[in-house]
């Protein structure tokens, strides 16, 4: 197995098992989540309710015992689209192949426990993708704009940091071009830095002060001020938490840290005025989140997104961009087997195969893009030889 198979393999497999776990607490507070579950979840766990068929507002999704979540099934769709283009993707793929990938091709929806048309999954954030590009014929790269501004698009694009491994700036301006069909403002800023993020993880020999540096060095706007509000609350920080009241006080840091950022205010099922609105100032919660808690964790792969289920809110989707660049820094062996095998039996679902296709597709992207860079160094050295030193006329003498 190559280098970049394993990582492939772990930042799908890493955000899947982050995605399950944390879907059956999605939405609701630690203290609810302790309540609900008897102190904190430390692996996979029932739905909230029961008779989750009937209760609102989770009905009629079967959240929990294992069930990956739209962040996986829009992640698994993005791949799809990778290995039948083999190449680096835009907002035309999106028109041309994502959104009939969601409205034409029926698959195992593991929380409707049925199979069905992905589009009837997805929020209506998503569904936007299908009212605008297949209904709308809006030009794909201005599709985003007015959408409700959120973390649906930076969900599932972990596969374009494989796409673009140890170039992060490539892979936010990969990730850029291929949300501006979905979300706009900060929602699409946060898809370019999570990818950025991931490509600088699975770099060899990459750190977590890799990934920080790579997400400060693209970020703007709020979703920069709010990375850089966490790294600075967690400068010096060096031991991880290792008792419940030590992650209960973590999450409270993070939460007041992030908070000024974030405009969906403090109660995630009654949202403020202005939230999910387009800003300059504002940042979606999910990313900086999961950056704070991995920068807790020190990288580890069990304690940031074991930290990011037990957050509440949109857990699941913190999960999976800490469980991305945990295991992308850390391999595939970071990802527990035992929860991986339980999800992907509950899910029906193929999770490494997944990986490994995004991993098939990416050495060809990666192929490509060497021959590329190769024939261009070729173009500049004989640009270099055409051009005349400056200064000098066109015998050399000075001019």
């Amino acid at each position: 197995m190559t280098w970049l198979d394993d990582r492939s393999v772990a930042v799908i497999t890493g955000a899947a098992v982050g995605d399950a776990l944390g879907g059956a607490v999605e939405g609701w507070t630690p203290e609810q989540i302790e309540e609900r579950h008897g102190g904190r979840v430390t692996g996979i766990v029932g739905p909230w309710y029961p008779n989750w068929r009937d209760a609102r507002p989770i009905a009629p999704y079967h959240k929990g015992d294992g069930h990956i979540t739209d962040d996986t099934l829009m992640t698994r769709a993005v791949v799809e689209v990778y290995a039948k283009r083999r190449s680096h993707l835009d907002a035309y793929a999106v028109a041309e192949d994502l959104v009939p990938l969601m409205i034409g091709e029926p698959r195992w929806i593991p929380e409707l426990e049925t199979t069905a048309l992905l589009l009837q999954r997805v929020f209506l954030a998503e569904k936007w993708m299908v009212a605008r590009l297949h209904y709308g014929h809006v030009d794909p790269r201005e599709a985003g704009v007015g959408n409700v501004v959120n973390c649906g698009a930076a969900m599932y694009v972990a596969p374009v940091g494989l796409a673009n491994p140890g170039d992060p700036r490539g892979a936010y301006a990969e990730a850029i071009d291929l949300t501006g069909a979905h979300q706009a403002s900060y929602g699409r800023e946060a898809a370019g830095v999570f990818a950025a993020m991931v490509a600088a993880a699975v770099a060899p020999g990459a750190t977590l002060d890799d990934v920080v540096a790579a997400a400060l060095d693209v970020a703007h706007d709020g979703t920069a001020a709010a990375l850089h509000a966490v790294v600075e609350a967690f400068d010096g920080w060096t031991t991880p938490p290792t008792t419940d009241e030590e992650e209960r006080a973590l999450a409270r840091m993070v939460r007041e840290t992030v908070a000024p950022f974030d405009s969906v205010g403090p109660q995630y099922r009654q949202m403020s005025m202005d939230a999910r609105r387009p800003s300059r100032t504002k940042s979606i919660e999910e990313l900086p989140v999961a950056l704070g808690l991995l920068l807790a964790h020190r990288g580890d792969y069990r304690g940031s997104v074991l930290a990011a289920v037990n957050y509440g809110r949109d857990a699941d989707s913190i999960a999976v961009m800490a469980g991305a660049v945990a295991a992308g820094l850390g391999g595939s062996g970071v990802v527990p087997t035992q929860w991986l095998d339980e999800i992907e039996e509950a899910s029906k679902m193929d999770v490494r195969a997944t990986g490994r296709l995004m991993a098939s597709a990416a050495a060809d992207i990666v192929r490509a893009d060497a021959d590329r860079a190769r024939a261009r160094l070729a173009a500049v050295d004989a640009l270099g030889d055409a051009v005349p030193d400056a200064g000098r006329d066109s015998v050399g003498e000075p001019a």
